[in-house]
């Protein structure tokens, strides 16, 4: 029997497991075998059908990690997906899978800070050389191809800076030029977008946001097409990059209500999105303003938005944005985001990094906002009060 995504969220578990609601948590290093033939059996099994959850260590699995590859390979459209201990995890995988020594990377600007670095500096060490390219100027992609690049790694909306990009037109870049593929797609996850389907070769996304929701795990997914699922198995198997089975449980636990919460952090965005957009220094970062490039870039693509948004705010006093910052009750100050709560975080100029194509002026200062599960009216009345800090 077919079923919506909504339905297969709630029940995905079932098809695994009949016996409990919830799967599991199987913990294992050691798995025992009855004889040395049963043994051989297992591996050749798992060279017949390297998806299909055979084991003969821990570190590939255990049925615990296995449910939750299984229910995220199909919310993916994918051809497999690999789960690892962070969100950052799946990025390194999927870049150390496809690369080598002399190989070229071509990478949005805007990346998250970590994988950032790891493309622009320590990638430098093994002789693989990153160059970035505006995201709303694709010529500036194309121009840095070389017969060496491998990689497009994408990110949207873009970390810090939200530019949505023309996914279509990169993809087309990508296959004319037989250059392989990455998304970042922690942001919309792929209830929102789903990039395997729509054409790219990897789709990550840090577990340990939306697909977790109760900001108390971390990890990280990486979807992948059948072109490149023996280089990433492959990696996988070399670097020990593997979810334990405590995390994947509650990934799992929360993936049944990802629909639900992503609708609610959508609904709270859109009204606080409609009072920020009131004020004249601030310039919101969020796709709500029709007609815009990023709101077209995004309505073209997603189905819908999630609670990640930023404020570009002018104001000559650096310590004005940090009462502001400070006097926000509803909102804890701290990184990561994709829980249940609501996030603030001021982004100084120093930790904009090397970008070269988002940039703050000396009296724009960037605040980012995670908008959680409460009251919208309540929200906005504690950002309301913490405005009048902004002279």
């Amino acid at each position: 029997m077919s079923s919506s995504f909504k339905t297969f969220l709630k029940h995905a578990a079932k098809d695994f497991h009949n016996q409990s609601v919830n799967p599991p948590v199987v913990r294992a290093s050691t798995i025992i075998f009855k004889s040395t033939k049963d043994i051989r059996k297992t591996q050749a099994n798992a060279q017949k059908n390297p998806i299909g959850g055979h084991y003969d260590y821990a570190r590939q699995g255990t049925s615990t990690t296995y449910i939750l590859q299984k229910i995220l390979t199909k919310l993916e459209e994918s051809y497999n997906v690999f789960t690892t201990p962070t969100g950052f995890g799946a990025v390194f995988l999927a870049i150390f899978s496809v690369t080598r020594p002399g190989d070229e990377i071509i990478a949005a600007d805007p990346l998250y800070s970590p994988t950032r670095i790891l493309t622009e500096n320590f990638l430098k060490d093994f002789n693989i050389k990153t160059t970035f390219y505006n995201p709303h100027d694709l010529k500036s992609l194309e121009k840095n191809i070389t017969k060496k690049t491998k990689l497009i790694f994408v990110e949207n909306p873009g970390s810090n800076s939200f530019d949505f990009q023309d996914l279509g037109k990169i993809l087309s870049i990508a296959k004319k030029n037989k250059i392989l593929t990455a998304m970042d797609n922690t942001w919309g996850t792929p209830y929102f977008l789903k990039p395997i389907k729509l054409g790219f070769d990897m789709s990550i996304v840090s577990a340990t946001k939306y697909y977790s929701g109760h900001s108390d795990v971390m990890g990280g997914s990486l979807a992948v097409s059948k072109k490149v699922f023996s280089k990433v198995k492959a990696a996988e198997r070399i670097t020990g990059l593997r979810l334990g089975p405590d995390d994947a449980y509650l990934i799992t636990r929360g993936l049944r209500t990802l629909d639900v919460r992503l609708d609610r952090h959508r609904e709270n965005s859109e009204k606080v999105a409609k009072f920020l957009s009131r004020f004249k220094n601030i310039k919101l970062l969020y796709p709500y303003k029709k007609g815009s490039y990023n709101y077209k870039m995004w309505k073209k693509y997603y189905s819908g938005a999630s609670g990640l948004m930023g404020l570009k705010i002018k104001c000559k006093n650096i310590s004005s944005v940090r009462k502001f910052v400070n006097s926000l009750k509803l909102f804890g100050y701290g990184y990561s985001w994709g829980g249940f709560e609501s996030l603030v975080l001021h982004q100084e100029h120093r930790e904009i990094g090397t970008r070269k194509f988002f940039k703050l002026a000396k009296d724009e200062h960037l605040v980012r906002l995670h908008i959680g599960l409460e009251d919208p009216s309540d929200l906005i009345a504690d950002i309301k009060q913490a405005l009048k800090h902004l002279k």
